[in-house]
């Protein structure tokens, strides 16, 4: 396991998904102030926003004030969120295993009741009647 790895792919993951909300939140303004603009946007974003830093890149060379918009938004909003992530992961993750665990516990604890030779009370009488005939 290279942690190395799946730190940068998971900071480049969390960058992209901050574009994508940065894009949403001024998507939204720009339906309130520039509807034109607004489609224009959300018809370039189209199918470009899985790479957070291909977009801005690719932002930048047809409309840079709405890169530059859309990267101080995603800024904002990453000073924001990144107080409480790491905990917020973690304890999620933490959660998540011990309601999956549980599940899978249930599962394979649970016994057939369709078959009368593994429903306790049977086991138990039939148990009784053997003490009996040994006394």
């Amino acid at each position: 396991m290279n942690l190395k790895q799946i730190v940068k792919d998971t900071a480049k993951t969390l960058q992209s998904y901050l574009t994508y909300q940065a894009l949403r939140t001024v998507l939204a303004q720009l339906g309130e102030t520039n509807p034109p603009l607004e489609l224009w946007l959300h018809n370039f974003s189209a199918g470009k926003i899985q790479d957070g830093e291909s977009y801005i890149e690719q932002l930048f060379r047809e409309k840079p004030d709405l890169a530059l918009r859309i990267m101080t938004v995603r800024e904002h909003i990453a000073q924001e969120v990144m107080e409480f992530l790491p905990e917020m992961v973690h304890t999620g993750i933490q959660q998540a295993n011990m309601e999956q665990r549980r599940q899978h516990l249930e599962r394979i604890t649970q016994i057939d009741t369709s078959d009368p030779s593994l429903q306790p009370e049977q086991q138990a009488i039939s148990d009784q009647n053997l003490d009996n005939l040994s006394s």
